[in-house]
C-alpha cells in the first residue's frame, strides 16, 4: 500500500476539500485567529490615525479660509471635518471646535439663527465651552433676545469668574433688557387704551374719563370717574 503524506504548509484553495489527515490542530487555528485579530486591530488604529490627520488638515484649511474672509468655503471645510470625525474615536473636542467655528462663520454672514444652532451643538458636546457661549450670546443680542444672552453671560461668569468680557456684556445686556421690557409695557398699555376707547366710545366716553388712584395704606388701586 502506498501512503501519501499531506504537505504541511499547503494552502487550501477556495472550493476545494482538504485531504484526509490535513485538519489543522486546535493550537494552530487559535494562533492563526489571534494573528488575524491583531492585524485587524492594527488596521483599525491606522485608519483612525489617518482620519485624525485628515480632520486636522481640513480644520486648518478651514481656519485659513476664515482668516481670508471666505466664510462659505470655511463652512464647507468644517463640515468635511465633521464627516471625517465619524470615523474617529473620542472626537468630541474637534467636533465641538468645528461647530463653534461654523457658528462664527454664520455670525460674520449675519445668519444669527444658524449661529445659535451651531453653538448649541458645540455646547451639547462641551457645556463649558466659553467661546461657544460668547458667540451664542452675541447672536442672541443681535436678535434682541436679551434674556437668553444674559443667561449665556452668567454661565460664562459661573465657569470663569474673572472673564471681564462677559461681565461687561452682562452689564450692557441687563440695561438693554430693562429698556425692552419698559418699551413692551408701554406698547401693551397703548394697545389696551385703544381697546378701551373702542368700547367706551360707543357711550361717548374714553379711558381718559377714568383715573387710577393708589391707596397709600394698602397699595391697592381704585378707579375714579371724571367728566
Amino acid at each position: 500500500m502506498v501512503v501519501i503524506q499531506p504537505e504541511p504548509e499547503a494552502e487550501e484553495t477556495q472550493g476545494s476539500s482538504s485531504p484526509a489527515g490535513s485538519t489543522p490542530t486546535v493550537e494552530a487555528a487559535s494562533a492563526e485567529a489571534h494573528e488575524e485579530a491583531f492585524e485587524d486591530a492594527l488596521t483599525d488604529e491606522q485608519m483612525r490615525e489617518k482620519a485624525r490627520i485628515q480632520a486636522n488638515d481640513a480644520k486648518a484649511e478651514g481656519n485659513k479660509l476664515f482668516a481670508a474672509g471666505q466664510y462659505n468655503d470655511a463652512l464647507s471645510q468644517y463640515e468635511n471635518v465633521l464627516q471625517i470625525a465619524t470615523e474617529m474615536e473620542s472626537a468630541e473636542d474637534i467636533c465641538s471646535a468645528c461647530y463653534s467655528n461654523r457658528a462664527v462663520c454664520f455670525l460674520k454672514l449675519g445668519k444669527y439663527d444658524e449661529t445659535i444652532k451651531e453653538c448649541t451643538k458645540a455646547l451639547d458636546l462641551n457645556p463649558s465651552y466659553l467661546k461657544a457661549l460668547l458667540r451664542r450670546g452675541e447672536a442672541h443680542e443681535k436678535l434682541g433676545h436679551y434674556d437668553e444672552a444674559i443667561a449665556d453671560m452668567k454661565r460664562i461668569i459661573e465657569v470663569d469668574p474673572s472673564n471681564e468680557q462677559a461681565k461687561r456684556s452682562l452689564f450692557r445686556l441687563e440695561s438693554l433688557a430693562a429698556e425692552k421690557r419698559e418699551k413692551m409695557k408701554e406698547e401693551m398699555m397703548a394697545k389696551l387704551k385703544d381697546l378701551g376707547n373702542s368700547v367706551l366710545g360707543r357711550f361717548g366716553m374714553s379711558v381718559d374719563n377714568f383715573k387710577a388712584v393708589k391707596d397709600p395704606n394698602t397699595g391697592s388701586y381704585s378707579m375714579s370717574f371724571k367728566k
